[in-house]
Order: structure tokens, then sequence, then C-alpha cells
């Protein structure tokens, strides 16, 4: 359990919380949920004690431990991964430092030293130290970093790859209290699907900040949204949330107008009565009836959704794509053999796998980015691609222009006023529509690349992780636009959610081969021969 009372943290003038009281009790995970900006993060880290607050305090009971997902893939490059993950549990790892450091005095031990020895194996065993590599091996084997990997220094590993370990560590040795900030980002699906069941089963007390939707309806009991400085809390998952949340403003809404009809009769009824001296009292009571009438305080939500709708300028043809025999290479290795494709008018693809790498290699080939190593591949001519590359840096770094000027690059219609009412659409208002591109957020830079995806009228669109950076409602506005377009879609993502709804066929990427269904990504999980498949093309 953990609770953060009266807490207020204030930056500047404005306070980003203000007189926030909750607990969070053992055997439930809370979603904590809230626009960009409103200080989900933050609030993680005021409970973890990494930030003090301005007023107010949060308190736990004195011998639970309390894990938080460290976010710098670089603190830990001198350790071995397995070890790393052990550090997790700071006082197991602490006495497994100093018992190492007493055995390795052997002949020069003292009888002190001898006596703390014997303290410290009593804790070691008491906190289950003997199973502690063990337990660590087979977290990080269910995230997907096997046996090779573990005894590697996590200076030597990928990317990828750290943040599973990272990730291992927090959830090591049981914590009492476990804080997540996005456990998501960059995991592949197997991996996200394991930590869905492992948080289902987790019994002690889980907080997360997440945007990936399935995850959260399949982890959480409760959400806690931020919203307006303070935080208030809902039982049940993020869609109960939503309907709960409506339905809420829906009848505030209701109270509202029956109320404001009712003063409106009341107001009539003074106003023709008041002078009446036979009606004069009823006038009289109803006028203070009609102070005592109340209204619902409703306040608009903080949370906005860009307007994103992908409309082609012309039809496809039948002909979109073959693709015969190719082979293509990355950072040296070889990654696809033989890989044939006929993509067809209509169809959304969905392109799944651990490999990330290989996904983003093809796409960029396919859109004349790489040369392949073998095959070819030809385009339909009626067909026009709009791209979402994984990694957009180069489109806005070292980029002088200010976004009205960024985005009229990619505008037939260079009007300021039409360019400025698009980006006003994806949220880019008033003054921020005149930020520089080189100094936005990763959530901006992703609205902007998907604008510049509207503005070509493409009729194909080819999207490479476009959920990462984005909040709850950007990516809802993006996955229903990507249900209901035209276009014919190739894609990847790690949000569960997404691809479920989007694709209707699913390519697999395995180190054996390729596995490729015309069906929904759930039809493809729910499929007893084709996971009997899966295995076999993954087994080592």
């Amino acid at each position: 359990m953990i609770a953060a009372n009266n807490v207020t943290l204030q930056f500047g003038k404005q306070p980003l919380f203000e007189d926030v009281s909750i607990k969070f009790t053992e055997g439930n995970c809370y979603g904590l949920i809230g626009a960009n900006g409103a200080g989900k993060s933050t609030f993680l880290k005021v409970l973890s004690g990494e930030i003090e607050p301005t007023k107010g305090d949060v308190t736990m009971p004195g011998k639970q431990r309390l894990a938080v997902l460290k976010q710098n893939q670089y603190e830990y490059d001198d350790y071995a991964a397995i070890q790393t993950v052990m550090m997790g549990h700071t006082r197991l790892y602490d006495i497994m430092q100093k018992k190492e450091v007493l055995y390795n005095k052997g002949a020069d031990m003292t009888d002190a030293d001898g006596i703390l020895l014997g303290e410290l194996e009593a804790e070691f065993a008491e906190l289950d130290g003997w199973n502690a590599e063990s337990d660590a091996a087979t977290l990080l084997n269910n995230l997907g970093v096997t046996d090779e990997f573990q005894y590697k220094l996590m200076g030597e590993l990928e990317a990828a790859q750290k943040v599973k370990v990272l990730l291992a560590q927090a959830l090591f040795g049981n914590p009492d209290v476990l804080l997540l900030d996005e456990p998501t980002n960059h995991l592949d699906l197997a991996a996200i699907s394991w930590l869905e069941n492992f948080l289902s089963g987790f019994e002690n007390t889980v907080i997360v900040v997440s945007h990936d939707r399935h995850f959260l309806n399949h982890v959480c009991t409760h959400i806690a949204d931020v919203d307006y400085r303070k935080i208030k809390l809902y039982v049940g998952n993020y869609d109960f949330w939503v309907e709960s949340s409506q339905l809420a403003l829906k009848q505030a809404r209701d109270i509202n107008a029956k109320n404001e009809a009712k003063a409106k009769e009341m107001e009539e009824f003074i106003r023709r009565f008041s002078a009446n001296a036979s009606k004069s009292k009823q006038a009289t009571s109803r006028k203070k009836l009609l102070e005592k009438l109340t209204f619902e305080d409703i306040k608009p939500s903080s949370r906005k959704y860009p307007f994103v709708d992908f409309k082609p300028v012309r039809d496809i043809g039948n002909d979109l794509l073959i693709v015969e025999g190719l082979g293509l290479s990355a950072n040296g290795e070889v990654v696809l053999r033989n890989f044939d494709l006929t993509f067809n008018p209509g169809e959304k693809i969905a392109f799944v796998g651990t490999n990330q790498v290989v996904k983003t290699a093809l796409f960029r080939a396919l859109l004349g980015e790489t040369t392949p190593d073998e095959g070819n591949f030809k385009w339909g001519i009626t067909t026009s691609q709009a791209y979402f590359p994984r990694d957009n840096a180069e489109y806005f770094e070292d980029v002088d222009l200010n976004l009205v000027d960024w985005m009229r690059q990619f505008s037939v219609n260079k009007d300021e006023q039409f360019v400025r009412g698009f980006l006003g659409r994806m949220l880019f208002t008033g003054e921020e529509s005149l930020k520089k591109a080189s100094v936005l957020s990763g959530g901006e830079r992703v609205r902007c690349m998907l604008s510049r995806m509207m503005l070509s009228g493409s009729n194909v669109l080819i999207l490479d992780e476009p959920t990462n950076h984005l909040d709850l409602e950007s990516i809802t506005s993006l996955n229903n636009s990507l249900i209901n377009t035209t276009c014919s879609v190739l894609f990847t993502s790690q949000d569960r959610q997404f691809v479920s709804t989007v694709a209707n066929r699913i390519i697999e990427i395995t180190p054996k081969g390729i596995i490729d269904r015309m069906m929904t990504y759930d039809e493809y999980l729910d499929n007893p021969e084709i996971q009997a498949l899966r295995t076999e093309m993954y087994a080592e």
C-alpha cells in the first residue's frame, strides 16, 4: 500500500497537482491516465521519492519494498544483464556483495567477520537469495532475453534488450509496490502478452502509466484519472472508465438541463405573480427555491483528440504490389531471404514478429530508400505511397522552420490560413503553430508526420510504429482513421488493440520463415494450429 496525502506540487506559479489525496491498496493494479503534460510520470516520481512535493507527503508501511522501472538505459552498462536484474532488490544485492567481500578474506576473516557473515547468511536465506539468480534468469527468458545474452554486459546489448532487462529488474523479488512508467514501450507483442499475464496474477500494488489500451484493459482493476490538477479514482479497467466517465458527464448535463428548465419556469412565475397579492406568497416561495437550485460544475476535459483522416485523391487500381524473392540485409547482417508478397487493394497488413529491424528494413526497401540484396518488387502505376518512419529525426533536427512553414513544404495549397487550419485540427493552435520544428516533443513530431501523410493524398499508407510517443486520445484518433480509410495499409505496431482492430491480414516474420494469414490478429492468436506453427518457428 502507498498513499499520497494532500500532495501539492508546484513549478513556478502554476501547481501541477493541488491537494491530491489518494490511496493505492494491495492486490490492485491502477492505470494512471491523463492528457500529455497532465503530470502522470511526475506523479510516479513523487510516489517514488525522486521528487519532493511542495506540500503534503507520501506514506508507505516501513517494511514494504518499492520497485521502479528505470528509464536510463546506460546506467548499468558495466554490469551483466542478470546482475542488473538482481540489483532491483537493493537489500538482497547489498547482502550478496558483503558476503563476497567476507568470503574473499579467507584465513584473514575475524570472529566479528564470522558473526556478521552468519547474520548475512540468515537474512540472505530469508530473502530467498539462493533462488535469486535462477529467478532473474526466468524473468529474462520470459521477456525474450535468452541465456546467451544474460551474462553479457548491458553495454553490449541492443536497446530493446536493455529495456527488457530493466523491466525484469523492476519485477524481480516480488516488490510490495511496483511503479511502471510506459512498461510496454519497445516491447514486442509476445513480451507484452507475458507482462499482461504476470501483472494480472501479481498480488501486491501496481501503479502503471501506459498508452496501450489493450494492456490497461487486461491488467487494471482501477483507473486513476489525472485532470485539472486532481486525481479521480474509478473502479474498473480503461474501457469501463471511458464508459463511466461519459455516463457521468451525460448525467451532469441532463441534471443541468432539467434545472435550467425549472429555473426558467420559476422565473416566469415570479415575474408574472410577484405583484399579485393572492399569488405573492407562492412567488416568494419559488424565489427561495430558485436561490437553492444548484447546477453541476461541468469542466470541459483537458483531453483533446486530433482530427486524423486519410483520404486518397485517386482510386487505387487492381495491381497494387508484387514482391518476388526479396532478400535484405541490415547492419551488415542478413535479415530476410526469399520473401514473396502479393498486396491487394483493400488489404491492411500488420507485420508482426520479434525482430523490429527486419520490418523497418522491408518498408525502406519497398519505398526505394535502400537496395535489396536480391529479388525485385513492382508497385502498380495507380499507387502512391505515404510513409511514417519509426525514426523521424531527420525531418526535424537542424530544421530552422516554424510549424507553418514546415507543413507548407508538404501541402499543395500553400495558403497560410489553410495550413494554420490544418495544424489546428492536429492540435497546434494559436502560437503553437509558430513553434520551431526543431524543438517539438516526440508526440508533436508524430502528429506532424501524420499530417504530412494526410496532405499527400496517397492511396497506400506504410506506417512503422506510428503509436510510439502518442497519448491515448491521439492513438484512438489514428486507430479509428485507419479502420475507416479506403487506403490500403502496411504497418507494424506493438499496440495490441491497434493491430487487432485495423489489420485484416497478418504476416509474421519468424527466424525460420514467414506465416501469412488472411484474418484479424485476435483470430490469428486464437488459432491453435497457427500457435503450434509459431512455436515451431521460434524453437531454437
